[in-house]
């Protein structure tokens, strides 16, 4: 499991208590990493470490965005299969055993992603996510029906061959298919926030989005297509 951290500190003890009910008859490994938070969360992780022996915590150095945090704690992690999942709380990790069985049922897979159908949200903001996710399907050519789920199983030699970039982490089922990988979407739940408030607001997320789905638009047109074959000795 690798969480990404910004300010959420009241958010991770009943996060991290759901994920280890859900994780406990499997062996796993909880890496939350600290995106220099202001609220005392790097404070919270720490506690909570000390009574917890699967949570390892991480610090970036600077504020440093959620793509950042993300790659990072995949790269310290160890097992074969990385679960992505935002710290606010509102991905459910009761759905986290529904992607981890996606992949071990075909080995092909690259990822199981979520997309959450029916999201209960305010009408503004699901007008925001319907334009979003439209505008970016525009743009880059490859249809994602929910760029914005934190919620993703992915094997580590996948996330192995993807570009890296700032902003890399709402398009990385297009960036894995983009390297030849399969990609599965399984619906989701969402569920409210209970403390604090999201970090983007719409200027942000329209703007960034915009320019960094032309960045991958340009990825996509600039494929390296060879093939090998190794002689006989």
């Amino acid at each position: 499991m690798v969480l990404p951290v910004h300010n959420e500190r009241d958010n991770l003890a009943p996060l991290l208590e759901e994920i280890a009910v859900v994780l406990r008859d499997m062996p796993h490994e909880i890496i939350a990493v600290d995106d220099a938070s202001s609220d005392g969360s790097l404070d919270e992780l720490e506690r909570l470490r000390a009574r917890s022996r699967a949570l390892r915590v991480l610090r970036l150095a600077g504020r440093s965005g959620q793509s950042a945090a993300t790659l990072a704690g995949c790269d310290a992690a160890r097992a074969a299969i990385v679960v992505t999942l935002d710290a606010d709380g509102q991905n459910d990790p009761a759905d986290i055993p529904r992607l981890l069985d996606a992949l071990s049922g075909d080995p092909d897979l690259a990822a199981a992603v979520g997309y959450r159908p029916g999201a209960r949200e305010t009408a503004w903001r699901t007008l925001q996510n319907r334009i979003a996710n439209r505008v970016r399907d525009w743009i880059t050519g490859d249809p994602v029906r929910d760029s914005a789920c934190g919620l993703r199983a992915v094997r580590r030699s996948a996330l192995a061959t993807v570009p890296r970039f700032d902003g890399m982490h709402r398009f990385l089922p297009t960036l894995i298919r983009l390297r030849g990988g399969r990609v599965l979407e399984l619906p989701v739940g969402l569920r409210p926030r209970r403390y604090g408030r999201s970090k983007y607001g719409v200027w942000e997320r329209a703007t960034r989005g915009v320019c960094d789905a032309l960045g991958v638009r340009w990825l996509l047109r600039r494929p390296l297509p060879y093939s090998i074959r190794e002689l006989d000795s």
